[in-house]
């Protein structure tokens, strides 16, 4: 592309007064943002407990490593990849650094899973005692919720 080129586009895009950024989209109909995340503390929970499972799960149904183990700590498919090895099978190696990432990836998804659960179950209990103290800090001292008219002050 010309230089010249470039300007008179320039020019164009600045007579049709269109010097923002349009993103792909429909517009919104009512032109303003979308719409508000909103996450129910069942939904946390219900997060936290498949993600506690899916640990428990893989825990003792994906570890490779550790399926059939001999009385060394070592499991079939290892024993598997040093007997290969041992009588100059080439795949041997291969099985082991298969079982290696396995292993490797199998931590790290189990870390995630654990980091979720946890997390979640956190942050649940955190904002239940934050709506405890915001309920506390509306009410008047007989137990009573604060006016209307009392609340708006506050955002005046």
């Amino acid at each position: 592309m010309a230089w010249e080129e470039w300007d008179q586009l320039k020019a164009r895009a600045a007579e049709r007064g269109s010097t923002g950024m349009q993103l792909n989209q429909v517009p919104d109909a009512g032109g303003g943002g979308g719409q508000d995340l909103v996450v129910n503390q069942d939904d946390l929970g219900a997060v936290g407990r498949e993600a506690f499972e899916m640990h428990g799960d893989l825990q003792k149904q994906a570890d490779v490593a550790g399926m059939g183990m001999n009385k060394d700590g070592s499991g079939s498919t290892m024993q598997a990849a040093t007997e290969l090895t041992s009588s100059n099978f080439a795949m041997g190696s291969g099985l082991s650094l298969t079982v290696e990432m396995w292993t490797s990836q199998l931590k790290s998804l189990l870390d995630a899973c654990a980091l979720i659960s946890n997390h979640l179950d956190y942050s649940k209990k955190l904002h239940a005692k934050d709506d405890v103290e915001i309920e506390a800090a509306i009410k008047g001292r007989d137990g009573s919720g604060r006016s209307v008219s009392e609340l708006d002050k506050y955002f005046k």
